[in-house]
């Protein structure tokens, strides 16, 4: 169980808070939806659930034990929105196995399966891949460090429909063995396959029902 108590994220530069006061939980093998405008905090929770920026106030959960930044960084894998824009290897098994030389090949082949890319030559270019594929090697590159849970920001922008469609699919299957968290502004064919939600607006988080975005 993912919980968070009274989070909140306010940086010397700003004003005010960029998040406030965030309560959330989330159970494992569940996909949670938080749906906000841009410039609502969205990413930014994810940084802070990443370990990538620090809270100002606040408690992060998994399970009964409280975690620091340090640990959050084992704790959560991120795929950031356009990650195909960060993909620094040359070649499939060069971005799989960046910062983790050690991986044999029986773990690429079980990340690959998992997103459904196992049928494509490691020697293939990430830049080569379709659009949706590219997607699908970015979650296999945070598969592969074995995350308890997988934050994803935006994971349909920018896709055709019919790549959006077999995205969510994928998302759908990673569900039986991950936690996932997505952050978007548009909850779309997300909500069809996720178990709880919530919108946020500057900075604080309030639960909605999943039912409500088919009002």
């Amino acid at each position: 169980m993912l919980t968070l108590t009274h989070l909140s994220y306010h940086p010397p530069a700003a004003a005010t808070p960029i998040l406030q006061d965030i309560n959330l939980k989330l159970a494992p093998q569940q996909l949670g939806l938080v749906v906000g405008p841009s410039g609502s905090g969205k990413s930014t929770l994810l940084e802070i659930l990443a370990g990538l920026a620090e809270r100002t106030a606040g408690l992060v959960e998994w399970g009964s034990q409280v975690l620091d930044d340090y640990e959050l960084q084992y704790l959560a894998g991120l795929v950031f929105q356009f990650p195909e824009r960060h993909f620094c290897g040359g070649t499939i098994i060069e971005e799989l196995r960046l910062g983790h030389p050690e991986l044999n090949s029986e773990n690429i082949h079980t990340a690959l399966q998992e997103v459904g890319l196992d049928h494509l030559s490691l020697s293939t270019a990430p830049h080569n891949l379709s659009g949706g594929q590219q997607r699908r090697l970015a979650l296999a590159v945070q598969l592969i460090r074995q995350p308890n849970i997988l934050l994803l920001d935006e994971p349909t922008a920018g896709l055709d429909w019919s790549m959006r469609l077999q995205l969510v699919k994928l998302l759908e299957r990673l569900k039986e063995h991950w936690t996932l968290l997505i952050v978007t502004h548009d909850a779309g064919e997300l909500s069809k396959i996720a178990d709880c939600a919530w919108r946020i607006n500057q900075g604080r988080l309030e639960a909605i029902a999943v039912s409500s975005f088919y009002q």
